[in-house]
């Protein structure tokens, strides 16, 4: 597997594993007619915003196949919301459910929390939603429940918990 940070390029690729994570991840959790409604080619015009150039402090890293497919990535940058004593946050990080349990989420977290080091930062959050089967994940890696809050996602209402570390060396320690 390749971690590397994206490129404008990728932006279809990873609107695709964006709306795919999404269908399994919270199918069940959030309203089928939400997932179904997802649109590949709406997330492709948001990543290829996301990854210009010109937004320099923030990062998009990608988890390549040796074959050159993408099959995860994960977002970060300077923290969004002042509320949590964190400097920066990992705005998203979503794997192909076939590619889960190898170390690739773990792998595209560090990549962040290494951004995040070199931009300056000593910390970093995520938001989660409550029902997410796969919280566990960011509570192995010594994640701290840290908050919450309620968001609407296709007019329902739903909790988001926050998930800290207070040192990133910390959190780049664990392979």
């Amino acid at each position: 597997m390749i971690i590397r940070q994206a490129v404008f390029e990728d932006a279809a690729a990873i609107a695709r594993v964006h709306v795919d994570s999404w269908r399994t991840a919270y199918k069940g959790v959030i309203k089928e007619e939400v997932l179904a409604g997802l649109s590949v080619e709406q997330r492709t015009t948001n990543w290829q915003r996301q990854l210009d150039p010109a937004l320099d402090q923030t990062a998009v890293y990608v988890a390549e196949t040796e074959e050159g497919g993408i099959i995860g990535f994960a977002s970060g940058g300077p923290s969004r919301t002042h509320s949590l004593p964190y400097e920066g946050e990992l705005y998203a990080i979503y794997i192909l459910d076939s590619y889960r349990r190898q170390g690739i989420g773990l792998q595209l977290m560090q990549s962040i929390a290494v951004f995040l080091r070199d931009q300056g930062h000593d910390s970093m959050f995520l938001w989660a939603l409550e029902d997410n089967r796969y919280r566990a994940f960011y509570e192995k890696w010594h994640g701290i429940a840290s908050g919450d809050k309620l968001v609407q996602i296709g007019g329902e209402d739903y909790t988001e918990i926050a998930y800290g570390w207070d040192n990133l060396d910390e959190l780049l320690r664990f392979k």
